[in-house]
């Protein structure tokens, strides 16, 4: 393998010190949201839950992960901005994070209480379903810990009948359990009618004292069949754990229900076989903390991807697949924290090509392509897992290229990433437009996990053409706009664009799972090749048919 990257002080034209205050001020307001939302409901809700003997959401993750391990929390900006007429639940109202507890990775789904009493949006739901999902993927047990008010009623409509709303939960759960994977159940509060079906659906139940459970509540049983009982007779501990017989545990407080999980983790011999394997870890030459000064976030311009890659590999080592060919796409392999991965990552850098033709950096050409796609299906050969790197501007266009078959050589890598067994892991730094997002395993082609860093972008294309293409379509049927109502509809459209493609706004609808800091992404690349290595087969790699 080739040393790849350059100490920062070897950096020639790149104005470092500016770089790493545009990305300080984005970061920071990363930081100060994420602060935000980690208040879940307020004070006062946290209070409010706290007098009634109960821990928070990530209180009760907090206590259940093994001492000194991390938490790996996903979608924490889901929500972020929407239903603002009911006030934006923080998170989406569940929280969702990768644990290790008694030394194994579990996934954990637990309702928010503080944020409309856990009530359910459609991104809570599109939330849960992707932690259900991940954990499918990953051999990862799956922990609910329930305390909702079930569905968010005045958007009944958005969360109850269509196939990716909230039967889709319970579905899952049957389709996890044939599958071997675990699911335990803790109901810590109410759990409500259609969501009574989520713990009985599990392999194990517990419920805590003060808890309920029953489809249908105390007053729309006296409306319905004019019976008049009480919650905890109707629905609660006892009732459910010495009556109906539907409860397998009961514990009296929240720390008992969350010991319970952990000695039912414990007691669980669980397929812990490994898919790939793992050998030495070595540092990357080059410090992680460079990566914010590389380039302006805010107006990107060309930089030298080598110099990312340089500071996530193991060693800085890198062995590069066709180095002279298709250069605006970089292929190859190396290790991280020991583990054999596949990298596919833009070249932001202008390139000329042998035949002397330039290539703009961050376009992905003909030759591109089907580099791409060959070394992906050289993954796919070796069970080799991918980590594709964006800031794409897509696919190149023009009479040239249309000429020389772009759609059809474009078409070969979508296909290969589409059929790609292998794990994909998916990092945003910078733009991800157009076709461009697919040919590098966007959220539609399914990556195990899907990062960005702030800087990240994700639209059909850049902000000012289609600002300028939007206004056209809009001045085309005024007659005699002057320049100033111009510029005013040109200035409209364009704030409106740039704020759909900033990376808290893809997050906050689950388009990516976690916006995370440049100086994170080894250590959560390295988290997320641990949890993907639970994965215990394959499925032998299957490829249609490609133009040529």
């Amino acid at each position: 393998m080739s040393i790849i990257g350059k100490k920062i002080e070897d950096w020639s034209n790149i104005n470092t010190e500016s770089n790493h205050s545009e990305f300080k001020i984005i970061i920071d307001n990363l930081r100060k949201n994420k602060s935000n939302i980690l208040k879940c409901g307020g004070d006062v809700s946290i209070q409010r839950q706290h007098k009634k003997g109960r821990l928070t959401a990530r209180e009760r993750i907090d206590y259940l992960k093994d001492s000194q391990s991390e938490v790996l929390e996903l979608g924490t900006f889901a929500g972020y901005e929407m239903y603002e007429e009911y006030g934006s639940p923080p998170a989406g109202g569940v929280i969702v994070s990768i644990v290790k507890i008694a030394g194994l990775d579990c996934m954990v789904i637990a309702n928010d209480a503080t944020v409309k009493a856990g009530a359910y949006f459609e991104i809570s739901l599109k939330k849960t379903l992707r932690a259900q999902k991940i954990a499918l993927e990953n051999n990862l047990p799956v922990i609910y810990l329930v305390d909702s008010a079930g569905v968010f009623l005045p958007l009944q409509d958005q969360v109850f009948p269509d196939e990716g709303h909230f039967g889709r939960i319970f579905y899952n759960n049957a389709k996890l359990s044939s599958f071997g994977i675990p699911q335990i159940a803790s109901v810590m509060g109410p759990c409500i009618a259609g969501g009574a079906y989520l713990p009985v659906m599990c392999d194990k139940y517990i419920i805590v004292d003060g808890a309920s459970m029953f489809l249908a509540g105390p007053a729309l049983v006296k409306a319905a069949i004019g019976q008049e009982i009480n919650q905890e007779d109707l629905g609660g501990s006892h009732t459910h754990t010495a009556i109906s017989g539907t409860a397998d545990y009961r514990a009296k407080d929240d720390i008992d229900a969350l010991d319970h999980i952990k000695v039912m983790i414990d007691n669980i011999n669980h397929k812990r076989d490994k898919l790939f394997d793992k050998k030495k870890s070595v540092e990357p030459l080059h410090s992680i903390d460079d990566l914010t000064k590389l380039f302006n976030p805010s107006s990107p311009n060309q930089y030298n991807m080598y110099e990312v890659i340089s500071r996530l590999v193991d060693g800085s080592q890198f062995h590069e697949f066709k180095k002279d060919y298709g250069k605006t796409l970089i292929c190859g392999n190396a290790k991280i924290n020991g583990y054999n991965v596949g990298i596919v990552a833009n070249q932001r850098l202008v390139i000329k090509d042998d035949k002397g033709a330039m290539q703009l950096g961050g376009v992905i050409y003909s030759d591109s392509s089907d580099k791409g796609a060959r070394f992906i299906l050289n993954c796919n050969q070796d069970r080799v897992p991918i980590i594709f790197i964006h800031d794409v501007n897509g696919f190149m266009v023009g009479k040239d290229s249309e000429w020389g078959g772009i759609a059809k050589d474009g078409a070969k890598m979508v296909n290969a990433v589409s059929n790609s067994v292998v794990p994909k892991i998916t990092l945003v730094i910078g733009g991800s437009y157009g076709a461009g997002n697919y040919a590098m395993s966007g959220r539609a082609y399914e990556p195990r996990f899907m990062y960005s860093w702030p800087s990240a972008k994700l639209a059909v294309m850049g902000g000012d053409q289609a600002a300028k293409t939007l206004a056209q379509i809009k001045l085309s049927k005024m007659s005699d706009a002057s320049e100033e109502e111009k510029q005013r509809i040109y200035n409209k459209i364009k704030l409106n664009y740039d704020k759909q493609t900033k990376p808290e706004y893809g997050a906050a609808r689950m388009w990516i799972d976690e916006i995370i800091e440049p100086e994170e992404t080894r250590s959560i690349l390295i988290r997320s090749l641990e949890i993907i290595n639970n994965q215990t087969n394959l499925p032998e790699p299957k490829f249609s048919v490609f133009q040529c």
